[in-house]
């Protein structure tokens, strides 16, 4: 046998050994791509046995003829299980819809019952209902549309034409609502692959202090006067301005070779820019100096990174998660940083929405830099 085969075969032993010893690692490699598989498998219908649909789609309605086949009709909306039906003045539905609260808004006009009975029967004109839809969720306008014309048809046709067929004896106006200049799905695909692949870059800059220490950087270091939190915190800010950089790259390739704009306000998508870059530095340091070997960190932080991806609807929108994971992700930082860079861009809005995800990132990032600083050792590993 070879010298060279015999050294190959030692190498791969040896590499084996360590990673079966280091449960870590090795329960993180496991439970990785179980958590993906399980997380996409609930997400789009589980074992297919029926039951419950995934998430009631918010919507509002606007009665403006109060008229009894409008209250029929929004009775039957209402307990529709796949439909969450809110009443609301037509000025605040809009806003909400802007803003992404609302899937979708439907409008009934004043006289809507007189104008449809008629035209029921052929007389005078069909009236119209006015849709305001969300243009990122086009998905979600056919199914609000054929929902509506279902209900108002099962209605409409109670009284005196039960079991005949005949066509809905109204106009249905699509509108989408956006205060941007029109939806770009570029827009959000960018903000989350950008949050993506920069929790991955400060990941390697945590990484990266963490083999300093078991190079035994750190005992040379402890002679200078240096405290863990300058020597962190510079760590910190160096892979915060660098992340910048990137996002500056990616949105500039964004906005010229994909038609990105950012219709709403330019400071805010700096601040919002600048505080998710610091959660990404800060969120590498915390898991450096949890971690103990290079191994075991990288597959913890490898975990984190796709479960935050995963949950703050980078790669699917959250709107399709269940009702109870939407109000669990409200705590999870990097939704706040894809629903705030989206609001920026695309959604058009003002300085204002930029402040709540601002506050959010910065809170969450004060919080994993004091980990660091406290869990930070300077012994070698």
């Amino acid at each position: 046998m070879s010298t060279a085969f015999t050294a190959f075969r030692a190498l791969v032993r040896k590499d084996i050994a360590l990673f079966v010893r280091d449960r870590r690692a090795l329960v993180v490699s496991v439970l990785t791509p179980i958590a993906v598989a399980a997380f996409f498998g609930s997400l789009f219908g589980g074992t297919g046995s029926g039951g419950s649909p995934i998430s009631r789609m918010p919507v509002g309605i606007t009665d403006l003829d109060n008229s009894a086949l409008t209250q029929a009709v929004v009775e039957s909306l209402t307990q529709d299980e796949s439909l969450d039906v809110q009443m609301l003045p037509e000025a605040q539905a809009r806003q909400l819809v802007k803003s992404g609260k609302l899937r979708a808004t439907m409008v009934f006009p004043a006289g809507f019952e007189t104008a449809a009975t008629g035209a029921l029967v052929g007389l005078g004109k069909m009236p119209d209902i006015q849709l305001l839809y969300d243009p990122s969720q086009s998905i979600v306008r056919p199914m609000v549309a054929g929902l509506l014309t279902q209900h108002v048809m099962q209605r409409i046709s109670r009284p005196n034409f039960i079991g005949g067929t005949r066509p809905a004896p109204f106009n249905l106006v699509d509108t989408a609502v956006t205060t941007g200049p029109r939806y770009n799905s570029y827009a959000h695909s960018f903000a989350g692959m950008s949050i993506q692949f920069i929790l991955f870059m400060g990941i390697d800059a945590g990484i990266t202090l963490l083999l300093m220490r078991q190079e035994g950087l750190w005992r040379r270091l402890r002679a200078a006067p240096l405290s863990r939190g300058v020597l962190v915190g510079s760590r910190a800010v160096a892979t915060m301005l660098i992340s910048m950089l990137i996002l500056t790259v990616v949105y500039l390739v964004a906005c010229l070779a994909f038609g990105v704009r950012i219709a709403g306000s330019v400071p805010g998508f700096i601040m919002i820019a600048a505080a998710f870059s610091l959660l990404a530095a800060t969120t590498g340091l915390m898991i450096s100096a949890l971690g103990r070997s290079v191994g075991a960190t990288r597959g913890v932080a490898i975990f984190s990174v796709l479960v935050l991806v995963m949950l703050g609807g980078a790669w699917v929108p959250s709107f399709l998660f269940p009702e109870w994971l939407q109000h669990v992700t409200e705590f999870v930082p990097t939704r706040w940083a894809v629903d705030g860079l989206d609001a920026m861009t695309w959604r058009g809005l003002p300085l204002q929405s930029a402040l709540a995800p601002t506050a959010i990132l910065i809170g969450w990032s004060v919080l994993f830099a004091s980990i660091a600083v406290w869990r930070f050792s300077w012994e070698d590993g």
